[in-house]
């Protein structure tokens, strides 16, 4: 038996966004898997959205200033940053050391991708109880996770009111 593999500790990773239900998600992870958190690596990921800057070249008529796509593009990390500093200060007020990390991307592409390069054991993402149209149109991160992740995926729902 291979003793060095045992001591190895797990990774798990909480896709995170600005929603009500993604914050619920992390609470609940924090609250529920308290033990199995105890011999794992957390890592608290969120995923800056492309910027779909198509509107701003049409309303400039093609010539946007560098400098205003650049301030769009920093805006969004700083949001993403304060998203994970928000969301470390949750784990630490549950006694949870976290590591934070966020990327730029399509959110249900940059997860996956993430899991792999990370060799992600759990993969914990929140619902946000989309109906089957919006669901349609706007598709459901946590579906294509589930079935693209190379990884087990968790779905936390955050229960109707």
């Amino acid at each position: 038996m291979d003793q060095g593999k045992g001591s190895e500790k797990k990774k798990v990773m909480v896709a995170i966004d600005e929603s009500e239900s993604s914050h619920y998600t992390l609470e609940w992870y924090l609250d529920k898997l308290r033990d199995s958190i105890a011999d794992s690596d957390v890592i608290i990921f969120t995923a800056q959205p492309n910027s779909d800057l198509g509107y701003l070249f049409a309303s400039s008529y093609g010539t946007a200033p560098m400098e205003l796509v650049a301030s769009i593009q920093e805006n969004k990390k700083k949001v993403a940053l304060l998203l994970l500093d928000k969301a470390k200060d949750i784990c630490a007020k549950h006694g949870v050391e976290a590591e934070t990390l966020t990327e730029i991307g399509d959110p249900k592409e940059a997860i996956c991708e993430a899991v792999e390069r990370l060799n992600v054991q759990l993969l914990v993402v929140g619902s946000h109880n989309r109906g089957p149209m919006q669901r349609a149109f706007l598709g459901s991160v946590s579906n294509y996770c589930v079935h693209n992740a190379k990884c087990p995926v968790l779905v936390v729902k955050k229960p109707a009111v």
